[in-house]
C-alpha cells in the first residue's frame, strides 16, 4: 500500500468517523474509500463493518454524557440488535450480492423525508394512551430488528434509519437518541464484524488506516453534535441523506456506460 492511498483512508476513515458518529453517514465516506483502494463490492463492505464496528467504541465513548439513563433501553433493543446484525452477516455470507441493495436507496430516501417533517413534541410522544404506547413499543422493537438485519447485510445509512425510526417512536432530544443509535448499530456490526472476520473476505490491510480515522473521528463526532443546533442537525442530517439515496439509486438503476 502506497503513503498515498494510506492517507486517503485515514483521511475517508475521519470524515466517517464524524459523519457516522452525528448522523449515521459513516459509509457515505468510507465504503467509496474502500471502492476505490479496489476492492470488489463484497470485500469493500464486509471490510467496512469490520472498520465501523472497531470504530463505535469512540463514538460511544464520546457519548457517555447523553446515554446517562439509558441503559436500559440500549440492553433491551441491543440484543434485537446482536440478533439482527448475525442474522444480515448471515443472509450476506449466504446469498447473492444485490438482494437488498435496489430496495436501499427508497428506505434511506424515506427515512431522510421522515427526518425533514418536525417531530410531534416529547409530551405527545412521552404521555400516549395504553393502546398507542403497545403499538409505538411493537413498532419499535420491529423496525430496530429490521434496521439491525439490514446494518449487517450491507449497512450503507443504516444510522439514518435508525435514527429516524427512534425519532419517530421514542420521546427524547436528537441528541440522546442519536447517542443510542451509536450504541445499537454498534453491537449490531459488532456482532456482524464477528462473522465476516472468520467467514468473510475482510481486506485487514486495508482495513487497518480505514479503522485508524474512523476512530478519530468517531470519538469527535459527539463533541461536534453536542454544539450544533437540534434543527439545524436534523435538517442537514436529513439533505446528507436525500443526497446519498440519490447516489445510491444511481449506482443501482443507471447502467455503467461503456
Amino acid at each position: 500500500m502506497s503513503a498515498a492511498q494510506f492517507t486517503l483512508l485515514v483521511t475517508a476513515g475521519i470524515a466517517a468517523g464524524l459523519a457516522g458518529s452525528i448522523a449515521g453517514l459513516a459509509s457515505l465516506f468510507s465504503y467509496p474509500a474502500l471502492l476505490a483502494a479496489g476492492l470488489p463490492a463484497t470485500a469493500a463492505n464486509v471490510t467496512n463493518t469490520v472498520s465501523l464496528a472497531v470504530s463505535s467504541i469512540g463514538s460511544v465513548h464520546g457519548s457517555r454524557p447523553e446515554l446517562v439513563g439509558q441503559a436500559a433501553t440500549a440492553r433491551r433493543l441491543g440484543v434485537i440488535c446482536a440478533v439482527g446484525g448475525a442474522a444480515g452477516a448471515a443472509l450476506l455470507l449466504a446469498t447473492p450480492p444485490g438482494v437488498f441493495q435496489r430496495i436501499v436507496p427508497f428506505l434511506v430516501g424515506g427515512a431522510a423525508v421522515v427526518m425533514l417533517v418536525r417531530r410531534p413534541t416529547p409530551d405527545a410522544l412521552a404521555v400516549p394512551t395504553s393502546e398507542m404506547s403497545d403499538r409505538r413499543r411493537r413498532l419499535t422493537l420491529v423496525g430496530v430488528a429490521a434496521v439491525a438485519v439490514y446494518g449487517g447485510y450491507f449497512g450503507a445509512a443504516a444510522g439514518v434509519l435508525m435514527l429516524a425510526l427512534l425519532l419517530a417512536t421514542t420521546p427524547d432530544s436528537l441528541i440522546r437518541i442519536n447517542a443510542l443509535k451509536n450504541v445499537l448499530l454498534g453491537l449490531a456490526n459488532f456482532i456482524a464484524a464477528l462473522g465476516f472476520a472468520v467467514f468473510g473476505p475482510v481486506s485487514w490491510s486495508i482495513a487497518l488506516p480505514l479503522t485508524i480515522g474512523l476512530l478519530l473521528g468517531s470519538r469527535a463526532g459527539p463533541a461536534v453534535a453536542r454544539r450544533l443546533p437540534a434543527d439545524l442537525l436534523r435538517i442537514g442530517i436529513a439533505l446528507a441523506g436525500l443526497g446519498l439515496a440519490v447516489k445510491l439509486g444511481w449506482d443501482v438503476f443507471v447502467p455503467d456506460q461503456p
